[in-house]
């Protein structure tokens, strides 16, 4: 094939999938509002069975679901009818997942879920199959055709079955007014949990890696200190742990290039007073916001009465994943 053939055949496959779910925008109806009231209604957790693509695109639905405030996992239908069928109770609902609606694997659960009085919710491209009809709420995945040019191959049936199981994520989610928090709690190793969890708190330096003299020290003995913590500066405090002021890298540039005697100078005359400040319980990305508008590295988290509970590093949003 040449390259406008691959190209062609890209693109009218693309066309009808696009077209697939155009024809599913019309396809949602009263149905899937019943079928959101009984998600919602449910004391215990969606499953979600499905075999073969259809299979594969539940598992997909199921995540989403979970990760979204539905409690939702998969189950095989090969899997439940030798004993997984015991996972799903009378206080679960089941989305089912089948283009033909005439899948045996699943057709053959319908009895035993009914006899103890789990509701069924079938996703089908027939709505007249035995699976729609036994069903308590239909939803329609009916497409014109799939993009195979055999039209055998599940493609648009496969993208309008997603598309309907993110409609209901999505839709659910707005009904339980589910959150950005809350979305981060059920992402707590990704980088969205971080930025939405993660406080400044969690990763300030503090107790003896706080760099801290009071404005006597000598500057001599303050670049010491400087070193040894490593951090590019060093807060100044009475002897209450009030925050007075700081000196930093930049500070000792700045002197410097003004030709200041430091030799026997105290650190007090040179110090930067009222610095930026930030809140421990601040979001860590909201700090990391701040030192990038102001083009700094540090920030002295420090409570109300402008006592210092600790440090902020650029290097420590760093190994948090934040930057």
């Amino acid at each position: 094939m040449t390259d406008q053939s691959l190209i062609a055949a890209g693109k009218r496959t693309v066309a009808i999938e696009r077209d697939a779910l155009t024809q599913l925008h019309e396809q949602i109806d009263a149905q899937f509002a019943a079928a959101c009231h009984l998600m919602m209604a449910v004391k215990g957790h969606t499953i979600v069975l499905g075999v073969g693509k259809s299979g594969h695109i539940g598992k997909k639905i199921a995540a989403t679901l979970a990760s979204t405030g539905t409690p939702a996992f998969f189950v095989h239908p090969v899997e439940a009818g030798h004993g997984d069928l015991g996972m799903i109770t009378a206080n679960d609902i089941v989305l089912t997942l089948s283009n033909s609606g005439n899948s045996s694997e699943i057709l053959t659960l319908l009895p035993a879920l009914k006899r103890q009085g789990t509701k069924i919710i079938a996703l089908v491209g027939n709505t007249q199959s035995a699976l729609a009809q036994g069903a308590d709420v239909v939803l329609n995945a009916t497409v014109n055709q799939e993009a195979c040019p055999h039209n055998l191959s599940p493609t648009a049936s496969t993208t309008a079955a997603l598309a309907i199981g993110d409609a209901l994520a999505i839709a659910l989610l707005e009904a339980r007014q589910f959150t950005r928090d809350d979305f981060a709690r059920t992402h707590p190793s990704g980088t969205l949990g971080r930025r939405l969890l993660l406080k400044v708190s969690d990763v300030m330096r503090s107790n003896g890696d706080i760099p801290a003299v009071t404005p006597e020290t000598s500057v001599s003995k303050t670049l010491a200190l400087m070193s040894q913590k490593g951090l590019g500066m060093t807060t100044v405090i009475d002897d209450k742990h009030t925050l007075l002021g700081v000196f930093t890298d930049g500070d000792l540039r700045r002197v410097l290039d003004k030709g200041a005697t430091i030799t026997h100078a105290c650190i007090g005359e040179f110090m930067t007073h009222q610095p930026q400040t930030v809140s421990a319980d601040t979001l860590a990305i909201e700090a990391l916001e701040n030192m990038e508008a102001r083009k700094i590295t540090t920030l002295v988290v420090a409570d109300r009465q402008n006592h210092i509970e600790g440090v902020l590093h650029l290097h420590d949003l760093l190994r948090a994943g934040l930057v």
